[in-house]
């Protein structure tokens, strides 16, 4: 899909206004730590010296790094934090176009991720999303609704882009039967 949404997509003007733009800039709650990295590593059993040598790490890549798989585990809030009051939605644009377009069911049709600089331990990482597009009304075996493009960009704490996540989703409404 394109970074631009058909003119017969007959898309409100709220949401029109939206495609481009960045909204929901957060910094990441805490910094990226060893700790999250070995326990993801073990977690799959990646053995790679890359993660658990500190030498290794040296020599090739200036020093520890986490595993670029990762990258989304630093835009993942807690499912609970003190003080916050609303629920905290790792990928809010996705859930205010449901709202939007009323389209209670939703799936992830595609991700993909472009890696720059690595992340290490000891970065603190701003997320912010960004709507490319919005598709027309679609119908699919699952029901009626609407294809979505939306990114992701994390950014270190020196202003660096790390990585930028690119999620197509799909929002729809079961037809009935």
């Amino acid at each position: 899909m394109s970074d631009q949404t058909p003119a017969d997509a007959a898309l409100p003007a709220a949401v029109a206004d939206l495609i481009g733009r960045v909204q929901y800039e957060t910094l990441g709650d805490f910094p990226v730590e060893q700790g999250y990295i070995a326990t993801s590593c073990a977690s799959v059993e990646n053995g790679n010296p890359l993660f658990w040598d500190p030498k290794v790490a040296s020599a090739l890549t200036n020093g520890p790094i986490a595993p670029p798989t990762m990258i989304s585990v630093w835009f993942r809030p807690h499912h609970w934090a003190p003080g916050r009051t609303e629920e905290a939605l790792p990928l809010q644009v996705h859930f205010d176009l449901k709202a939007a377009f009323d389209l209670p069911e939703a799936v992830m049709t595609d991700n993909t991720i472009v890696f720059h600089d690595p992340v290490r331990p000891g970065d603190v990482l701003t997320t912010r999303q960004i709507l490319r597009s919005v598709s027309g009304p679609k119908t699919t075996k699952l029901g009626t609704g609407r294809f979505w493009v939306i990114d992701v960009e994390y950014l270190n704490q020196h202003d660096a882009l790390v990585g930028v996540e690119t999620y197509t989703g799909f929002g729809y409404r079961r037809d009935a039967s």
